[in-house]
């Protein structure tokens, strides 16, 4: 997959897609039928498969002090749509300038004359442009005109109503994983490198693989069983595991993290890049009368995900 940030300066081979538009926070199972409409449009007229997004977030450009909302950062979306099939990302730089252009504008400059696309697919819902002025429609009629064709998408349903990225964050305030998972159609991934922390878990007999949360809506706060991919380094690979998310009460912390600690695994995973799947939620964060104590609810914890983790 080839990653395009500059609309302004486009390579030949770059030119010519088939995309979907939008910000495909979690990439769900919405964001993956938008994508299969762009990768069926684009066999017909033998295009690459195309998603145009944006980064950071417009909601992030736009009110950058609120509380923290997407499912996953730029990175961890980018892996997403690549085992996705997704040959060109374009992640233009959500800037100023690029929020003052008007829908038509945004229409010629970007989609038409900078990055040459071919055919576009949205969401029903779709708005573009500076004040979010311009909706699918608009974007059709504009397609018509300059030379790109235009499909607008259904909004998906699921069992439980509409499939959305806001549905998904509230299934995962809830302690909900599994739910999330359904509408994701793959499970919650927090994913980063990890860290250096205070080595506490290490002299308990549990030492635990440390990664911030920063930046991410952060899912009720407890222990989870997970099931952790160690993406680079010398042990890469799958595993199993235990995680506690949160602010450690225990141990009065403050800044939320994720903490994992890797079911039968030894060696040291610090700078590795981790992408840890919430699977279930198994209970809240606690503060016990002693580490006795906590050490025998952490070993409960474990055979427990075990547990879980050994079903189909």
């Amino acid at each position: 997959m080839r990653t395009i940030r500059d609309y302004t300066f486009v390579e030949p081979a770059d030119r010519g897609a088939s995309v979907a538009i939008g910000n495909f926070d979690g990439v769900h199972l919405g964001h993956q039928a938008v994508i299969d409409i762009a990768r069926r449009e684009g066999r017909k007229i033998d295009a690459p498969l195309g998603i145009l997004t944006f980064e950071p977030h417009p909601r992030e450009f736009f009110a950058p002090d609120a509380p923290a909302f997407r499912l996953m950062g730029a990175e961890a979306r980018a892996h997403r749509l690549e085992k996705l099939g997704v040959e060109r990302l374009y992640e233009l730089s959500f800037n100023a300038a690029l929020s003052a252009l008007s829908p038509e504008e945004f229409a010629t400059r970007v989609i038409a004359q900078g990055l040459g696309l071919r055919h576009v697919v949205v969401g029903a819902d779709f708005c573009f442009g500076k004040g979010r002025a311009g909706n699918a429609a608009d974007l059709q009629r504009f397609g018509a005109a300059l030379g790109f064709g235009v499909t607008i998408a259904d909004l998906l349903e699921g069992q439980n109503g509409e499939v959305s990225s806001t549905a998904i964050r509230q299934a995962l305030t809830d302690g909900r994983p599994r739910d999330a998972a359904a509408m994701l159609g793959h499970w919650h991934r927090i994913e980063g490198r990890v860290i250096s922390g205070e080595q506490r878990g290490r002299d308990l007999g549990y030492p635990t693989a440390n990664m911030s949360i920063e930046g991410l809506h952060p899912p009720r706060f407890g222990v989870y069983a997970v099931m952790v991919d160690v993406l680079d380094g010398p042990h890469k690979g799958q595993y199993q595991g235990a995680a506690s998310l949160g602010v450690r009460p225990m141990f009065q912390g403050e800044l939320p993290n994720l903490e994992t600690f890797l079911f039968d695994f030894s060696g040291d995973l610090y700078g590795a890049d981790l992408s840890v799947a919430l699977v279930e939620y198994l209970r809240p964060e606690e503060v016990f009368d002693s580490l006795e104590a906590f050490i025998a609810q952490m070993d409960a914890d474990c055979a427990r995900a075990r547990d879980i983790l050994a079903r189909p």
